[in-house]
């Protein structure tokens, strides 16, 4: 597991903690109950804090799943 997924996954666990680990990759706001908008807000902060990042306000709407947060991240290569 790379770094930048081993982080993002420590910040789903956060927010979302009731997921079990393997589930974690596979939530989206059309799977996971909880996600709702305090949750996105929130999962959002700590994104910034973990990666030392602003995430674009304009793209916050297509980030709604884990791997659209990942790719997201890769593609601006956070450290």
């Amino acid at each position: 597991m790379d770094e930048v997924r081993s982080r993002l996954m420590k910040c789903f666990s956060t927010v979302f903690p009731a997921l079990p680990s393997e589930i974690l990759p596979n939530a989206n706001t059309g799977n996971t109950a909880k996600w709702d908008s305090l949750a996105s807000v929130t999962l959002f902060a700590l994104v910034e804090e973990e990666f030392g990042t602003e995430l674009d306000v304009n793209a916050l709407g297509e980030l709604s799943s884990f791997d659209s947060i990942l790719d997201y991240l890769q593609t601006r290569k956070v450290s």
